[in-house]
């Protein structure tokens, strides 16, 4: 049976974008094996990934999808992982909130033909043409909700799940620098994108921090990468105290943008600062493990790595951050996160390095998959 289209506005029918605090019904994942993104063919980035989806998977079930090259391993490497699934899908490469449908939900009452959850299907570009074929990543979001026999609405705009927070409370939070880009929406003004985001994720209130995390290019500064929401009426910052490092004036950009901003309830927002790694630097003998192909982004060695400790994933309980093997603000950056989130378990995943090599980490490679309302 084929996932049924929705036409409309989904607010107008009474759906929203769930923050991701709410409670999901799983987890999605890709499996990367790009050599021209990820080193080694992918198996220091593999480990990591592995290591994401077993953590997470303690909180609730996960979905990996992996290339038919792919499953046999990944099969193996799950197989005794009870809340794990491992599916066959084609894909370019794995970076799943980005790829993945926007699930938004409404209460039966409200909803369309007793439709409680749909998926966006929004344009997908690979940032703004990061590679020269994004053919099989673009069919994602559909084959995601083909498999979860979950009706989606197809959208013109060009917006990968990164760019966007909600609050659940009908605020998002967005980076200029990134919906903005011209190699996004050229033709789309501000108010245009805005009006977009609260037609479609059901929100009222959109703040627009100027810019993202320093040297996050692949993205064009995706707002996951630099803060995101604690809860309503709490914003959790990407920071630091170095004066001299680049990243010090854009959080000290974003801090002014979102202590003088109200949220959609009209609440004046409170920051929380959470310090960045490093800096750490693109090695050489992990830029030459990348293979040069010249159909996706180079990595040059003494490259700054776009690592942030905000890019995280909220489980049922659980929450699922990067650790950078820096020992002093990953422990700062553990009990950060534990004191914002009292009532969830924090797990620092090993090898946050790996991912952010290829340009995200574990927020962007996770797609969480609301519970229906009942």
């Amino acid at each position: 049976m084929m996932a049924k289209i929705l036409e409309g506005r989904p607010a107008k029918m009474g759906f929203r974008m769930p923050a991701e605090w709410e409670p999901h019904e799983q987890c999605w994942m890709g499996w990367p094996e790009r050599p021209d993104n990820w080193r080694e063919n992918a198996g220091p980035a593999q480990k990591t990934f592995a290591r994401a989806a077993i953590a997470i998977s303690k909180f609730e079930p996960v979905t990996i999808c992996a290339s038919a090259k792919q499953y046999p391993n990944v099969h193996k490497l799950m197989e005794h992982q009870t809340n794990i699934r491992v599916v066959e899908m084609s894909m370019n490469d794995s970076w799943f909130r980005d790829m993945g449908p926007t699930f938004i939900t409404c209460k039966v009452e409200s909803g369309i033909e007793k439709q409680t959850i749909a998926g966006i299907d929004w344009q997908f570009n690979a940032w703004g043409g990061i590679y020269d074929d994004w053919s099989l990543d673009s069919d994602i979001a559909k084959k995601m909700l083909e498999i979860e026999r979950i009706p989606r609405f197809l959208h013109k705009m060009v917006l990968e799940g990164g760019s966007i927070h909600v609050d659940g409370e009908g605020t998002c939070i967005t980076t200029e620098e990134c919906l903005l880009n011209p190699n996004r929406n050229p033709n789309m003004t501000k108010l245009e994108i805005e009006n977009e985001l609260k037609d479609f994720l059901g929100v009222t209130k959109v703040i627009w921090i100027p810019r993202g995390l320093y040297g996050d290019e692949d993205t064009n500064g995706h707002v996951d990468n630099l803060c995101c929401f604690i809860k309503p009426g709490m914003i959790l910052l990407s920071w630091t105290d170095d004066e001299k490092d680049p990243q010090y004036e854009r959080s000290v950009e974003a801090l002014s943008v979102l202590t003088q901003s109200v949220d959609a309830k009209g609440r004046q927002l409170e920051v929380v600062k959470i310090h960045v790694p490093g800096p750490l630097y693109m090695t050489e003998e992990e830029a030459d493990g990348v293979l040069s192909t010249g159909h996706a982004v180079a990595r040059e060695p003494g490259t700054r790595l776009a690592a942030s400790y905000v890019n995280f994933y909220v489980a049922n309980g659980g929450v699922v951050a990067p650790a950078f093997g820096d020992d002093k603000w990953d422990k700062e950056a553990y009990a950060v996160l534990q004191k914002a989130f009292p009532d969830h378990e924090v797990v620092m995943v090993e090898g946050g390095r790996e991912i952010v090599l290829g340009g995200g980490n574990v927020h962007c490679i996770t797609q969480q998959q609301p519970v229906r309302p009942s």
